[in-house]
């Protein structure tokens, strides 16, 4: 049975993958690297402290990699301007797949329902 403390050992994208046994597109994982990190890992920050069952926790970091993948595979991909933003600024301010500029989709606040 898997552990936290084996997950945390993990190093590379792949390394997550195999962790969890989910099957993945090496392509996808070869462009999209750091974008679905960078997902991955905030989805995670946002919620690994409220649950304390390591059981709970396992299927929570998974379901997360899971989402974010599929996310990805499905067609999400983040603009080189808003990868770019996020560095200008330290965050993100929403980004063009969910229409958080104004005149998009009728919004004007930042992030959206993408998890940007």
């Amino acid at each position: 049975m898997a552990t936290v403390e084996e997950f945390y050992r993990c190093r590379d994208t792949e390394d997550y993958f195999k962790f969890f046994g989910i099957e993945f597109d090496q392509s996808l994982i070869n462009v999209k690297r750091f974008h679905m990190m960078k997902e991955y890992g905030t989805l995670i920050k946002n919620g690994i402290n409220n649950i304390k069952e390591e059981n709970k926790l396992l299927d929570f970091l998974k379901f997360s990699l899971l989402r974010v993948y599929g996310d990805y595979k499905h067609g999400h991909a983040p603009s080189a301007a808003d990868v770019w933003n996020m560095y200008e600024t330290g965050k993100l301010e929403g980004c063009s797949s969910c229409g958080t500029t104004p005149g998009m989709a009728g919004s004007t606040s930042t992030g959206g329902s993408c998890g940007c």
